[in-house]
């Protein structure tokens, strides 16, 4: 239930916005289920249409809420998470954001697959293994494993039953098709190998082995991509001199 707003016009928009959010949270809306319409809303509130729709602006530009024309207000896939964040797509060196966002995720991902080994139950396990089978299929046809490779660390994300975690998937997610696109899918077996190696010791609640599989499995891009950044600081040195 929306609860009544102080009379201050300044400020109307951005509480009718927070009554807005409350009514998703208490409500558990999901995403894509569509928010009470904004005459109901209003009268709820006991502000203008106009107040709900200055409020609904605001949820919009937070990723909260999408608008629909004809049809209403939804609640967006991933509520308050932007796909860029950090603003990473504006960073020019591709190679050197690659190599530090590898440091990021050495920091993060190998305590994410260890939490995910403690636990992750047997219908989680199972969609991993089938995940990761598309994947090795994919490397197997010459196909690109991107969006497979994305779900795979995503699903570790939830599986590792933090509410932080999945939130910084975004983040992970750019670095995962940074790796593929620098490394030029140079990595596929190793990739598979390491992939292997997670699974197996997630299927065994094996914290330690997850944690030591996914660093290994992040060191071995690491390597690549500095190994990538030195040919071609040479392949630059050597057209100079030429």
């Amino acid at each position: 239930m929306l609860e009544s707003l102080n009379n201050n016009k300044k400020l109307l928009p951005r509480q009718a916005a927070e009554q807005i959010i409350k009514l998703i949270r208490e409500n558990q809306l999901q995403a894509g289920e569509k928010l009470p319409n904004e005459f109901d809303m209003a009268q709820q509130l006991s502000v203008g249409r106009g107040t709900i729709r200055e409020a609904v602006k605001i949820l919009e530009s937070r990723n909260i809420v999408e608008i629909r024309r004809g049809r209403g207000t939804f609640v967006c896939e991933h509520p308050g998470l932007m796909e860029d964040p950090l603003g990473l797509a504006l960073v020019e060196d591709k190679e050197r954001l690659a190599l530090d966002l590898c440091e990021v995720r050495l920091i993060l991902e190998p305590e994410l697959a260890a939490l995910a080994a403690k636990r992750a139950g047997e219908k989680e396990i199972r969609k991993l293994e089938v995940i990761q089978e598309q994947i090795e299929k994919l490397c197997r046809q010459g196909e690109s494993y991107l969006k497979k490779d994305m779900e795979f660390h995503e699903l570790l994300a939830r599986i590792s039953r933090n509410y932080v975690m999945p939130r910084l998937v975004p983040i992970i997610q750019e670095g995962v098709s940074l790796f593929i696109e620098v490394t030029e899918l140079s990595l596929a077996e190793e990739t598979l190998r390491t992939h292997r190696k997670i699974v197996t010791s997630i299927q065994d609640h094996d914290s330690k082995g997850a944690r030591e599989a996914m660093k290994e499995h992040l060191l071995l891009n690491q390597k690549k991509i500095q190994e990538k950044l030195w040919e071609n600081k040479s392949e630059t040195f050597i057209d100079g001199e030429g």
